[in-house]
Parts: C-alpha cells; sequence; structure tokens
C-alpha cells in the first residue's frame, strides 16, 4: 500500500499523477504544473478545483453562484444538435401508472396517495454511449426515464436501469462522457467503453469502480427492454401535508423479471437486428403482451440515513434491501406505441426538476447538476423555451403562467397582464398555498468546493456487488474486463484498472490480470478508506430473479419441405398455451409443404431470421430435411448458437441429424419435440450448467 500523509490521504504514486492531490472525500484535486497549462473558463479564469461543485457545505446543496459548473454543463449540454448527447438511441410507449398502496402518510403528491386512479405516462428507454444510428444491444447502461401526466403538473421519473452511477458530483459529468463518446481525434468507437480514454479516466477516478462493476455485469446485456428494472439513482424526499421530510428512492421492477443475454449472443445479435430492442418493444405491445412493472420505494429517515455505513446523497451507493426492504405502491403498464416516433419518442424532453408538490430534491450533488442541465439542453435541442407546448411534453392539466413570446411560440396568450402582482385583470395567475414547496433543510456549512468525507469509501459496496453474484455472472463480469482492457493500447491504463481491482477483490484482479498476460499484479492503488466486508446483497443479481416461465417470451420453430404437421401444431400450440409468441422459421419465407400435404406459410427466412433472437428453439424436420439442412451454414448455425447461448432446443428425429452436424451436446436443455410440455419447462430459464463446456472465461 502506498505510504499515508499525516490527515490519512494517501500520498502520490504510479497510481495518481503527481500533480494530483486527493480531498478527504478521495476525490481527486487536479494541480496546473510540469507541461499542463492552468484550466480555465472560456473567460480565461483559471480554475482552482475541477472535480467538485460549489456547495453549502460538504452534505449541502449547490449553489446557483457556480459560474463554472454552470458554464462548463451549458456548453457540454449544447455540444450536439439536435441529436441528445447521451441516450441518442431510444424507443418510447404510452401507458399509464395505477397507484395500488397510497403513500398519504408519507407526502401529499396526488399521484402518490389516489389510488385506483390511472395515471397516463410516456416512457422512453435507451442506450447511453451510442449516437441515434448506433444499434439496440451493446454493451451499455440503459436509461429508464418515465413521465407522469399527473393531475398537479408533469413528474418525470428520470433514471438508468443501473442504481448507482459513475460520478458523485455533476461537475465531472462532461469528463465522463467525453471519455466514454468516441475518441475526438477518430471518431470511434461507436456505441463502444472498450478503448483508451475511457478506461483512462476510470482508472483514475475510484469513485467509479462500483458502477464499473455493474457495467460490465450482465445488467449492461439486457434481453429486452421489458425484462430489465429501472431505478430514480438518488435519494429524493417525500413532504407531507405539515412539511415533514422522508427519503425516497424509487425503483421499477419488471413482471417478467430480469433477464439478460450473454456476451456472444448480444454481439451476433447486433448482426441479426439493429432494432431488436425496438422491435420487440413494438411487437410486444401489438400482440397485447403488454409490458409491466411494478414501481417500489425504499422509504427511510434522516436519523435511519445516519445509521448506514455509508452516505445515502453519494450516487455511487445503493441502499441495500436488507438495510431498507422494498414497498411495492403500484404499477405501470405500457399500452400503446407513438404514433409518430419523431413527433413523441424523439420530441420528449424530460426533467428531474419536474415534480408535483409533495415530492422535494436531496442535497445529492449530483442530482442537484441535473437539475439545472437537463432544462437547459432542452433550449437547444428542441429549439427554444417553448418546448413544453409539444404535445407530448405538455402537461395534461391546466397550467398558467406570465411568460410570453419566444421562439416556436404556439399559444395565443389573451388579456395585458404578463407580471405578477398585478390588479388589472381578474384571471391572471397567483401563487397558491397548495403549490410547490421546498423541504426546509438546515445547512450551516461553509461555501465551498468540498466533498464531504462520508463519500470517501469507493471500493466497499463494489466488492459486495461482485462477491454477491452467483460464479457464472462473476466469470462474465471478470471476462468483460478483461475482454475491455484488451483493446486498450496504452499498458499503465491497464495496470492502474487492475490496480483499482485489487481494492476490491484480490481473485478478481488476479483473474483480469490473468487475462491480459500480465506476469505480477501491480500495487493496490491508494484508497482514501479500505474496503469494508458488507453483507451480500442478493437483489444485484440477475440469475435466480428471472420468473421461470414461458409468459412473453419468443420461441422460433424450424422447419421445411415435409415437416410433421402435427408434431409442429402440437408444439406451437404448447408453446402459445404457456404465454410465448411463436415464430415459424423456414428456409424460404414462402414456407413449405408439410407431411398432411397443407401448405405452411413462414414468418421468417432461416438465413434472416437466426436463433439469437429467441428465447429458445425447435427443429422439426423430416429426414430428407435434416439432411439437406445439415450442409446449410444458416441451419447449422441456428442449433449450434442456440446450443452455444444456453437455451433450449426441441427436436424430432430429422432435427437430430442437424444438432449433430452442428455438434450440439446434451443435458436438460435438449428434449424430444414430443414432449411439448418438457420443452416449456426447460425453455422458461438458460441452461448455466452449460456454460463451462463451451467458453473460456477468466
Amino acid at each position: 500500500m502506498a505510504a499515508s500523509k499525516p490527515n490519512g490521504t494517501p500520498a502520490a504514486s504510479d497510481n495518481v499523477p503527481a500533480t494530483a492531490q486527493r480531498g478527504e472525500g478521495g476525490e481527486l484535486h487536479q494541480q496546473a504544473g510540469g507541461s499542463h497549462p492552468p484550466l480555465t473558463t472560456n473567460q480565461g479564469i483559471p480554475v482552482s478545483d475541477n472535480q467538485n461543485s460549489l456547495r453549502q457545505g460538504p452534505r449541502g446543496p449547490t449553489l446557483l453562484e457556480d459560474f463554472v459548473l454552470r458554464e462548463k454543463i451549458t456548453h457540454f449540454d449544447h455540444e450536439r444538435i439536435p441529436e441528445r448527447i447521451v441516450h441518442a438511441r431510444g424507443s418510447g410507449a404510452h401507458g399509464y401508472f395505477e397507484l395500488t398502496h397510497s403513500l398519504e402518510r408519507y407526502t401529499r403528491a396526488k399521484v402518490l396517495t389516489e389510488t385506483g386512479k390511472r395515471t397516463e405516462v410516456f416512457a422512453r428507454f435507451s442506450t447511453v454511449a451510442g449516437g441515434a444510428g448506433s444499434v439496440d444491444t451493446p454493451r451499455d447502461v440503459r436509461g429508464f426515464a418515465v413521465k407522469f401526466y399527473t393531475p398537479e403538473g408533469n413528474w418525470d421519473l428520470v433514471g438508468n436501469n443501473i442504481p448507482v452511477f459513475f460520478i458523485q458530483d455533476a461537475m465531472k459529468f462532461p469528463d465522463l462522457v467525453h471519455a466514454v463518446k468516441m475518441e475526438p481525434d477518430r471518431a470511434f468507437p461507436q456505441a463502444a467503453s472498450a478503448h483508451d480514454t475511457f478506461w483512462d479516466f476510470i482508472s483514475l477516478m475510484p469513485e467509479s469502480m462500483h458502477m464499473i462493476m455493474w457495467a460490465m455485469s450482465d445488467r449492461t446485456l439486457p434481453r429486452s427492454l421489458r425484462t430489465m428494472e429501472g431505478f430514480g439513482v438518488h435519494s429524493f424526499r417525500l413532504l407531507d401535508e405539515d412539511g415533514n421530510s422522508t427519503f425516497v428512492k424509487f425503483h421499477w421492477r419488471p413482471k417478467q423479471g430480469l433477464q439478460s443475454t450473454i456476451w456472444d449472443e448480444a454481439l451476433k445479435l447486433q448482426s441479426a437486428d439493429n432494432d431488436f430492442h425496438r422491435r420487440d418493444l413494438f411487437e410486444a405491445i401489438s400482440r397485447g403482451d403488454f409490458p409491466e412493472w411494478e414501481l417500489a420505494v425504499q422509504l427511510f429517515t434522516e436519523e435511519e440515513a445516519e445509521q448506514f455505513p455509508f452516505d445515502h446523497l453519494d450516487p455511487t451507493k445503493i441502499v441495500p434491501e436488507s438495510l431498507v426492504p422494498l414497498q411495492v405502491i403500484g404499477r405501470m403498464v405500457l399500452d400503446r406505441w407513438p404514433d409518430n416516433f419523431f413527433a413523441e419518442t424523439e420530441q420528449v424532453a424530460f426533467c428531474p426538476a419536474n415534480v408535483p408538490p409533495g415530492i422535494d430534491f436531496s442535497n445529492d450533488p449530483l442530482l442537484q447538476g441535473r437539475l439545472f442541465s437537463y432544462l437547459d439542453t432542452q433550449l437547444s435541442r428542441l429549439g427554444g423555451p417553448n418546448f413544453h407546448q409539444i404535445p407530448i411534453n405538455a402537461p395534461r392539466c391546466p397550467f398558467a403562467n406570465n411568460q410570453r413570446d419566444g421562439h416556436m411560440q404556439m399559444q395565443v396568450p389573451k388579456g395585458r397582464v404578463a407580471y405578477e402582482p398585478s390588479s388589472l385583470q381578474d384571471d391572471s395567475p397567483r401563487g397558491t398555498p397548495r403549490g410547490f414547496t421546498s423541504h426546509a433543510t438546515a445547512d450551516d456549512g461553509r461555501k465551498g468546493r468540498t466533498r464531504a468525507a462520508s463519500f470517501a469509501d469507493h471500493y466497499s459496496q463494489a466488492r459486495m456487488f461482485f462477491r454477491s453474484l452467483e460464479a457464472p455472472e462473476q466469470a462474465h463480469l471478470a471476462s468483460a474486463l478483461v475482454f475491455e482492457l484488451s483493446k486498450v493500447e496504452t499498458a499503465k491504463v491497464r495496470e492502474r484498472t487492475v490496480s483499482q481491482l485489487r481494492n476490491i477483490d484480490d481473485t478478481l484482479a488476479q483473474r483480469v490480470a490473468d487475462g491480459l498476460g500480465m506476469t505480477a499484479l501491480p500495487e493496490p492503488a491508494p484508497a482514501a478508506m479500505p474496503a469494508q466486508d458488507l453483507p451480500p446483497a442478493p437483489e444485484v443479481r440477475v440469475i435466480g430473479r428471472g420468473l421461470e416461465t414461458l409468459a412473453g417470451r419468443s420461441i422460433g420453430i424450424l422447419f421445411d419441405e415435409g415437416s410433421d404437421a402435427a408434431l409442429l401444431g402440437a408444439l406451437k400450440q404448447a408453446v402459445q398455451k404457456a404465454g410465448a409468441a411463436v415464430t415459424l422459421v423456414a428456409p424460404k419465407v414462402g414456407g413449405a409443404r408439410l407431411s398432411d400435404g397443407s401448405h405452411q406459410q413462414a414468418d421468417g427466412q432461416l438465413a434472416g431470421t437466426p436463433s439469437e433472437v429467441f428465447d429458445a428453439v425447435a427443429i422439426v424436420l423430416s429426414a430428407e430435411a435434416g439432411k439437406a439442412l445439415a450442409k446449410e451454414a444458416a441451419a447449422i448455425d441456428f442449433a449450434s448458437h442456440a446450443w452455444a447461448h444456453l437455451k433450449a432446443l426441441a427436436h424430432d428425429e430429422g432435427g437430430k441429424v442437424l444438432l449433430q452436424a452442428a455438434n450440439v451436446g446434451n443435458d436438460e436443455g435438449i428434449v424430444e419435440a414430443t414432449q411439448p410440455a418438457a420443452f416449456v419447462k426447460a425453455a422458461s430459464t438458460r441452461q448455466w450448467s452449460r456454460e463451462p463446456s463451451l467458453r473460456l472465461l477468466a
């Protein structure tokens, strides 16, 4: 370990540039020196601290006075016109939220107190790193944003499919995104984090280590948008009628349970269908299989939060469910596809500052910056200050104020009064006691660019996450790190990242080092606080949290000339009865003539409908067709890839010939097509025991 200064802050080492110092929260303070010019604002004013926004005390709110933050965020928000800088690739749908359990004890927000009422919503799901023209299925965090059109104004619950984030302070968001985006001198890689600038940044940011565990896990390879969780990320406040505050964290839990792909499968999905997630959402809604999520909350007081072994205002931390259990309070159902993708999905504008009375903000420094950034970015992306009048953004309840004119004004305000107070017009809008009020938080700290010492533990929850995973998930995570870092050309960046991993788990660091061919482990990175061994958090896993059911899933059945008509019909009927969609695949899109002389149309052509797009497959072939397709590359891939991706396969005698040609083995996931019930059972889950015999993992 590196030596420590008297105050406990690690001294400079090979892992931290000599021009950097760490504050008591473990953050880096860059110092101008050597050949580095001083960092300045666009007005040439030298910046003393580019790591922390200006706050009223270490855990206090961010101040509007912070011109460095505002200039930096403003410039970042306007770097792309008109595409979103992040979350550009998205899909959305309309639906409703229904409250089932009132939170009247904690809040006066009607959307959270009036049970049984349905509130219209629009949800948008997105990747983060890629542009609008990128694909749906890369390893990436997914945005999970919901706009509630409540009777008290719009509420935007804007989060991700992961409950933590890379950074603790909004000041660092432009740096994070610049690092993960295409490298500016070469404009690649697109929609990928496996490159030098991202890992250079991450290896110098210990606070990112928890998020890296999530990002390298199966969580960032969702099987569909319908089978991923959503999180509000930050702590918010609920305020009751008397202004009393309770902290709240919001969770979306998919009705179908969690499902992810595996890495090789995700790669092949990119070539099979660039729009896989968008198409899946569209088709599910079209067939009436409406995606549904439960909304759950974690509620805790200020006094309870003070007893946590971490700071809940730190957005790189979760509140484990063992400390604060989830309470399900309602459900969201998406039942209508947008009428026009551009007008709705592209023009929808979210902002975490949009909350109804009874919901308030915490002093989370990342949230505080987002309250400014989201509104600011819409001004250029959607043309001006009247973007809220676009139908998808307009509240469904009446709204009135004295704002006038501006670019793209679409209303015709009447009357002579556009100010307040006034006495010339009886119907001019006024403030109301029922309006939004902020919690009277007592902040007695001195303003400054500081970070709370309680934010300094960067490794304990990262360790908890990794050690809570099932063995296959740990192997996937380690292998993902090896893959990503193998794309990094700069040796010191690879070594510095492994040195960070040593603070999380030495076995993980060793697995990654072995995968990279390192002859020795580097020294652990300097740590502001050593990692604690926290209790496991089973809720972070994906394996074991999916529902063993075919409901809402997709099954492919390969057939050809002479396929057994009765067997094909029985399989299709059993799968559909179990709630799955069936796609019939044949070598020709025109289909084939079955054993009973009937002609069966195909839903998909073999070369263009690979097994990657299904949750499980069945192969029903005549003996002649089995022999013929055993010489067809697309058919061999159909079978071998399903086997490699741990999916169930049903087969008859002709299908068995194809399986043998594809070197498909035998386990509980390989069943006779004459046993539809056995296939339904096997298809409801992946065959994880198969994986060690198929691929080398770190």
